[in-house]
């Protein structure tokens, strides 16, 4: 199945969760599903609230279902809580961080930046989505894409650009670093992944 590529704000409302910034203020008045059910939601069983909870981080990080099993599977080997790992790896992708610091706006575009080889990592070009960073790890923008139009203008916004306290930006060498590992308080998402571990453990 293709990444879905439809109405972010419908996905929104469906999720409860604003997947961009302009879904953030449909959001605030309407605040329940699409349609003339919506403000009527049937009973949900126990594997729909956790099929659910699944297709809601899959919208919120844009993956697709192998690609989410496959970070499942790999943070189920880890020591610690199952879930808390799965959260990290999600937030440890290139383009989460990009989108963390501010030189995108939301996810998708910050993935179609990375696929556009706009960013070195620890001085090496880097253009895929998915590539996991470690802490220490710093991103910066290529020379060669500092004169585009895209970054001229972005230049600005990062001068005011507030990113969380696990990362750093340095707004006027259009650079950013990793500083730790971020907690499930830093990430602050709304996301019950108890239901996600529940789904694929059945």
């Amino acid at each position: 199945m293709a990444r879905y590529t439809g109405p972010k704000i419908r996905q929104s409302r469906r999720f409860g969760e604003a997947l961009t910034t302009k879904a953030e203020k449909y959001l605030a008045k309407r605040n329940y599903r699409a349609g003339q059910h919506g403000q009527n939601p049937a009973r949900v069983s126990e594997y729909g609230m956790q099929l659910r909870e699944k297709q809601k981080a899959k919208a919120i990080y844009g993956l697709m279902e192998r690609q989410f099993r496959r970070y499942y599977e790999q943070a189920s080997k880890k020591v610690g809580v199952t879930g808390d790992a799965l959260m990290t790896m999600l937030e440890m992708r290139l383009d989460n961080i990009v989108f963390r610091m501010g030189f995108a706006s939301t996810r998708p575009q910050a993935r179609q930046l990375v696929n556009h080889a706009f960013f070195n990592v620890n001085g090496k070009k880097v253009n895929v989505p998915s590539y996991q960073l470690k802490v220490g790890d710093e991103i910066k923008v290529r020379d060669t894409k500092k004169d585009s139009g895209y970054i001229k203008n972005i230049a600005a916004v990062l001068q005011k650009a507030k990113t969380p306290e696990w990362v750093s930006l340095n707004a006027s060498d259009l650079s950013g670093k990793v500083l730790s590992v971020p907690n499930r308080d830093q990430i602050g998402s709304t996301l019950n992944t108890q239901l996600i571990v529940e789904h694929y453990s059945r």
